[in-house]
């Protein structure tokens, strides 16, 4: 969450207004489509990337008119061989556009969508060399005009709609996407989401909320990377409470933006859960590090550290980040206990110093 974004929020009422006139004409529909091989490591798989991109438009909330972008990048092993879980990540609140005159929805002033949807290409790299097909998704039309978690959550659910629609073979994604279409296990289905994106993951996969994932599609565990904390109206977390699916926190010491106040989501759920909760504080993590989008030299690009004399490098950060969530998703996706160490810190992250926290299911 940046804090110049936050200042002006008290400047897009009036677009938030003018951008529920946006969806007269119609969303146009284009996909875009290219692979790119990353060579894989430790013997692991070759990388394949394709973005789609259905226009700045091609979404409209249908509780709350929110007008948004279907646009995302996706990581997955060239080779394929039966089905793969998939796993969907959120950015959250950055700029817009990217130039900062900007003030609507699609960009003003000439400017064009920012690319925060991009900043997880090394931690999808890495998760496709494991065997999971990873979508990072953009989130620039909400953070443009809406205030609504709910709104992340819809959108997420929009894309995995696509995704079940790619399934069966047809939709808007089988020009680009085409070769996934029997690859993809809809019935195990992760996410990740960062800063106002974790709040809107934690609200996507709650129990008040769960029956909103489209039909055919299951979550099976939620990763909240320095997540938004906060309840609305006060006291009442029923939102973002998850009981019946894995969850685990990242946070860092040094967050500027949101600090950890995420470790609160394991409070949530003690003698509720009926699956395990995780989380892991990471000694001098910021908040920003964990885009490559967010960080320096990048545009716009801020270290937000409350510490920088004892900060992590974004690389050192980065790549903590990649352990914990491929031990996460290995456990919950892949169902391979050997990871669990990772989660509970019997085997350490390395290059980092860091705290785990345990939340056992309750019985």
């Amino acid at each position: 969450m940046h804090r110049m974004r936050i200042r002006q929020w008290a400047a897009i009422v009036l677009p938030i207004v003018l951008a529920a006139g946006l969806v007269a004409g119609g969303a146009q529909l284009r996909a875009s489509a290219g692979e790119t091989p990353v060579a894989g490591t430790g013997g692991d798989r070759t990388v394949a990337v394709t973005e789609y991109d259905l226009g700045d438009t091609a979404f409209t909330d249908p509780q709350s008119g929110t007008v948004s972008e279907l646009r995302a990048v996706v990581h997955y092993p060239r080779q394929l061989a039966g089905k793969l879980p998939l796993i969907v990540q959120a950015h959250g609140s950055w700029w817009a556009c990217d130039s900062q005159d900007a003030q609507r929805w699609p960009c003003d002033a000439g400017a064009k969508p920012f690319p925060s949807y991009l900043g997880y290409d090394y931690l999808g790299a890495a998760l496709a060399r494991h065997g999971f097909v990873v979508v990072s998704i953009s989130v620039d039309g909400i953070n443009m005009t809406s205030f609504d978690y709910g709104d992340r959550a819809r959108l997420i659910n929009k894309h995995l709609d696509l995704w079940r629609q790619l399934a069966g073979g047809h939709g808007p994604l089988e020009p680009a996407l085409g070769r996934l279409a029997g690859h993809v296990d809809l019935g195990n289905v992760a996410t990740m989401g960062h800063s106002r994106g974790g709040k809107g993951v934690m609200w996507q996969a709650s129990d008040k909320h769960r029956t909103e994932v489209p039909a055919g599609v299951r979550i099976r565990a939620v990763l909240a990377l320095a997540p938004v904390k906060f309840d609305d109206p006060e006291g009442d977390n029923s939102d973002t409470l998850v009981t019946r699916i894995p969850v685990a926190v990242v946070t860092g010491t040094c967050d500027g933006a949101v600090g950890e106040r995420g470790q609160e989501y394991l409070d949530d759920v003690v003698g509720k859960t009926r699956e395990p909760a995780y989380s892991v504080s990471l000694a001098g993590a910021n908040h920003n590090y964990f885009n490559t989008q967010w960080t320096p030299p990048s545009l716009f690009g801020e270290d937000d550290s409350t510490c920088p004399e004892r900060e992590l490098a974004p690389d050192t950060q980065q790549s903590a980040l990649t352990t914990y969530a491929i031990a996460f998703y290995e456990r919950y996706l892949h169902g391979d206990r050997s990871y669990e160490p990772v989660l509970t810190g019997r085997t350490p992250i390395p290059g980092v110093t860091s705290t785990t926290r345990v939340v056992p299911q309750s019985r």
